[in-house]
């Protein structure tokens, strides 16, 4: 049997802050995840400063071998209507690669990992969990995402009545002739509406990797609202023409849009799994890096 303090299911942005915060304070701190590390994660991928004051990341060191794309600026509009570009001269976000900003703040937070490993099962034994027969804690910490098996384990109704937005999206690295085709500024991302206001899609180019989604407040049609942001796109000349067919899908909960239970008896929710993202904007990472040090926190206290 395994013993620590605390387990955390889920290596993400709010898994990883929790694990380091909690790690520092002298807790012996394992983080389970279904997935072995780097791995991709759906996500538009960029990430403001406050996120990088907060976690306290040095902007020269992390972008030794990764990407951190400078955001100048924003084209907004509506698909297939009018737009607008906004520059605010100085930085105001950074382009980030999930596979690589995840793998970077789980690896320096300390905690002991167990990847590749998907949470299986979980009971009661005192006042504490056993999980997947050979761990055993007193605290359950659940950060797995929208789909996080501890939010179910405290009540959260994955499907109906949640209201979630569903997304999709793709990344990949252009070759020579895709980044010639593609009329995108790197440090102006493009936003675009839905023409019912349900959503919006980005096109966001780092360096040689693009970045195309779009997300909805309803499950219907998505497929069909991102082909015509595609066709929007390339008649626009925004994107290359033979962009891959390589969409995938996510799916979160908007703050204030449900009624998640956050915490039980030695047992919480963090960032996605808690449903916190802005509802503005979708922005899920500092919410989530947030909550995870408000949680280490209480639990320290």
């Amino acid at each position: 049997m395994e013993r620590c303090d605390a387990l955390i299911v889920g290596g993400g942005p709010a898994g990883s802050t929790c694990a380091a915060a909690l790690t520092r304070r002298g807790l012996d701190v394992l983080v389970l995840d279904q997935k072995t590390f780097p791995r991709d994660k759906v996500c538009a991928g960029w990430i403001t400063p406050a996120v990088l004051e907060t976690l306290q990341i040095d902007t020269a060191d992390y972008a030794a071998g990764r990407v951190l794309q400078p955001i100048t600026g924003f084209r907004t509009g509506m698909i297939a209507g009018a737009e607008v570009e906004t520059r605010y001269g100085k930085h105001v976000s950074y382009g980030i690669r999930r596979c690589e900003f995840d793998h970077y703040l789980l690896e320096r937070s300390g905690a002991h990992l167990r990847l590749g490993e998907p949470m299986r099962s979980v009971q009661r034994r005192g006042d504490g969990w056993i999980v997947n027969g050979g761990i055993e804690t007193p605290l359950l910490i659940g950060a797995g995402g929208h789909f996080c098996p501890v939010a179910r384990l405290l009540g959260a109704q994955l499907r109906a009545p949640e209201s979630v937005v569903a997304a999709k999206e793709v990344e990949f690295a252009m070759d020579a002739a895709q980044q010639k085709a593609c009329g995108v500024r790197p440090d102006t991302p493009e936003l675009y509406f839905c023409p019912d206001l349900m959503g919006y899609g980005w096109c966001f180019r780092k360096g040689s990797y693009l970045n195309i989604g779009l997300g909805r407040e309803d499950r219907h049609r998505l497929s069909d609202h991102l082909d015509a942001f595609c066709d929007f796109l390339k008649g626009r000349g925004s994107i290359p023409a033979d962009i891959p067919d390589a969409f995938h899908g996510h799916a979160y909960l908007l703050h204030g849009r449900g009624a998640r239970k956050a915490f039980d008896h030695a047992a919480l929710l963090i960032g996605d799994a808690a449903g916190l993202a802005y509802s503005e904007s979708g922005e899920g990472i500092r919410p989530a890096v947030e909550s995870a040090l408000l949680a280490a926190e209480t639990i320290v206290e």
